[in-house]
C-alpha cells in the first residue's frame, strides 16, 4: 500500500500538478493539505477520472483545508480534531483496506511581528497539538496499523532545517512544539522518513520561494509520516517527491511517500 501526503498550498491552482502526480505514481491515497477551498469548491470530478472515487474533504474559504483521495471505500470516516465544526479545517480521518489514516495541518503559530514564545497564535498552536496528542494515544489503542501524517508545522532536531540558529524563536522550530512532537514519540509512533534515512542531514520537505531556497537546499523537515509500531512493522519505504517541488508554479512544500508491505518484516 502506498500512502502520500502533500501540502499543496491550493488544490485548484496546483491541479495539474497533482493530476499529473496521481497519473504517475497511482498512490493508494492521497493525503492533502492546504486547500484552501470550500469543501463545495473540491475539484472532486478531476479526480474521479482518474480513478480517485472516494474522496473526504474538510475545507474553508481561502484558507487551511485537508482532503483525502483513495482508489479504496473509506469507512470509518472523521471529519475534525475534536468536532466536525471546528472553526479551522484542519483534521479528518478515514480507514482504507484495514490501515487508519489521519491527515492533518497543524497550526503554524508564528506571529506576523515577532518570535514565537508568548504569542496568542504560538499559545493556539500548542493547544492544538495537546489535542493531537490526546487523539493520537485513542489512536494506538486501536490496535490496528494507523499512518498519521501531514504538515506538522513542527521541525524536530537541529538536522532538520538548514541553519536551526536562525529558526531558533520561530514557532516551528521553538522548544515547546519540538517537545509535543518528541511526546507522540514517547507515546510509541515511528517517524517513518528518519527511521529509514538516519544519516541524511537534507531530508527536507520544504523550501521557501524566496531567494532561490530550492535550488540552494535551503529548507526544512516539516511534513511527517508517523506510524503505530502495527504500520511500523510494514514499513518498506519513505521518500521525499522532490520532483513536487520542481517545474512552473509548485507548492512550497514536497510531497511525502511511505510504502507498507501486506504483511509485517520479518527482522
Amino acid at each position: 500500500m502506498k500512502l502520500v501526503t502533500w501540502n499543496v498550498n491550493s488544490v485548484r491552482v496546483r491541479l495539474a500538478q497533482v493530476q499529473e502526480f496521481l497519473r504517475q505514481n497511482q498512490p493508494d491515497m492521497l493525503v492533502m493539505q492546504e486547500i484552501k477551498c470550500e469543501s463545495a469548491a473540491f475539484p472532486a470530478l478531476e479526480f474521479h477520472g482518474l480513478g480517485y472515487t472516494h474522496q473526504l474533504v474538510l475545507g474553508q474559504k481561502a484558507y487551511n483545508g485537508v482532503a483525502l483521495l483513495s482508489r479504496h471505500p473509506l469507512e470509518d470516516t472523521r471529519l475534525g480534531l475534536v468536532t466536525p465544526d471546528e472553526p479551522q479545517a484542519r483534521y479528518l480521518e478515514a480507514t482504507i483496506q484495514g490501515v487508519r489514516v489521519a491527515g492533518l495541518y497543524a497550526p503554524n503559530g508564528q506571529p506576523a511581528d515577532g518570535p514565537a514564545p508568548g504569542s496568542e497564535k504560538y499559545h493556539d498552536k500548542l493547544v492544538w497539538l495537546d489535542r493531537l496528542i490526546a487523539r493520537a494515544q485513542i489512536l494506538l489503542e486501536m490496535d490496528m496499523p494507523v499512518a498519521m501524517m501531514g504538515d506538522f508545522n513542527i521541525i524536530p532536531q537541529s538536522r532538520d532545517v538548514t541553519d536551526p540558529q536562525a529558526w531558533q524563536d520561530h514557532a516551528l522550530f521553538h522548544i515547546e512544539a519540538r517537545r509535543r512532537y518528541r511526546a507522540l514519540l514517547n507515546q510509541g509512533w515511528t517517524d517513518s522518513l528518519r527511521a529509514l534515512h538516519p544519516q541524511d542531514d537534507h531530508l527536507f520537505t520544504f523550501w521557501d520561494y524566496q531567494d532561490n531556497a530550492f535550488a540552494r537546499d535551503d529548507g526544512l523537515r516539516i511534513d511527517h509520516v508517523l506510524l503505530s509500531p502495527e504500520a511500523a512493522d510494514r514499513l518498506s519505504a519513505c521518500t521525499v517527491e522532490r520532483a513536487t517541488r520542481e517545474g512552473e508554479r509548485p507548492s512550497d512544500h514536497a510531497a511525502v511517500s511511505v510504502v507498507l508491505a501486506d504483511a509485517p518484516r520479518r527482522d
